[in-house]
């Protein structure tokens, strides 16, 4: 599996938000953009932004999935279902 490295736009605090991926876009050959949405919790609605770096999966397989939005110590990651 190809290494992942995220970045956030946006700062939440430490902890765990349900998301949905809402858009994706390859900036290039290793690197995504990926859009999500927080779905529960006091951020529900709030957008955050994410880079994937060497994802390894097509923008559009991206739409509409689950994912968990992790933070821990200011630093985001993210857990894609399906």
């Amino acid at each position: 599996m190809p290494e992942r490295f995220w970045q956030a736009a946006a700062v939440l605090a430490d902890g765990s938000y349900d998301a949905i991926v809402f858009d994706a876009v390859a900036l290039d050959d290793s690197a995504t953009v990926i859009d999500l949405t927080v779905l529960a919790g006091p951020h529900k609605g709030e957008v955050v932004t994410v880079t994937a770096h060497r994802l390894g999966r097509d923008p559009l397989d991206l739409l509409g999935l689950p994912a968990t939005l992790s933070v821990e110590g200011g630093q985001p990651s993210v857990a894609l279902e399906g």
